[in-house]
């Protein structure tokens, strides 16, 4: 399974960006069956879940930090979870990883925790200038 992302850029304040991650390597891969999760770390501090895509549980979940300014969508044909950051803040600075998972999720929570994913990118990375 391998994970690729992209559209990581330094960005003023108040600015935009587009995160891509394509993922492969599953025979017969359908990613609306999993969990894709994006995951931001800024440095000094711990991995925190940003945002969940996981479309036959109809799940679309944002943390508190970026709900109103970040979108999660999908694109089944090309096997792509983008990330839509609006209104970037100096705070959303981060190195951005997205990962898969297809475990049971028994809480909502359990979507945003980096625990619940199997399968990790490298990560792109995100520095929003003051």
């Amino acid at each position: 399974v391998q994970l690729v992302e992209s559209g990581g850029d330094l960005v003023p304040a108040g600015g935009s960006l587009r995160l891509s991650c394509v993922v492969s390597g599953f025979s017969g891969l359908h990613f609306e069956n999993y969990h894709i999760g994006w995951f931001r770390q800024a440095p000094g501090k711990e991995r925190e879940g940003v945002s969940c895509l996981s479309e036959n549980h109809g799940v679309t979940l944002y943390s508190d930090s970026v709900k109103g300014r970040f979108t999660i969508t999908g694109d089944k044909d090309s096997n792509t979870v983008y990330l839509q950051m609006n209104n970037l803040k100096p705070e959303d600075t981060g190195l951005y990883t997205c990962a898969i998972s297809s475990r049971f999720v028994p809480r909502d929570e359990g979507y945003l925790d980096e625990g619940t994913y199997d399968f990790w990118g490298q990560g792109t990375q995100v520095t929003v200038s003051s």
